[in-house]
């Protein structure tokens, strides 16, 4: 799946992700390949990148989550 992740002074991530790990506020999630449409708000927390060679990790204090198509774009703050 491509991933997203956009903060509004610069990009942190842009490409294929095999998971992604997200501190929702109603509690944490799991988003694999093919995961259903979502829009969701993010809490204070970590974010869990795995691609294929590597784990990322990013720190954020909250923002927003969109799943569709393969396609995810978190707006972190």
């Amino acid at each position: 799946m491509t991933l997203d992740i956009l903060t509004p002074d610069k990009q942190l991530f842009e490409g294929e992700a095999t998971y992604v790990g997200i501190p929702g506020t109603d509690g944490s999630l799991g988003i694999l390949s093919n995961h259903a449409p979502l829009v969701t708000t993010l809490r204070l927390g970590e974010i869990v990148v795995k691609t294929a060679n590597e784990e990322l990790t990013f720190e954020v204090k909250g923002g927003t989550v969109e799943v569709l198509n393969n396609h995810v774009t978190i707006l972190a703050q």
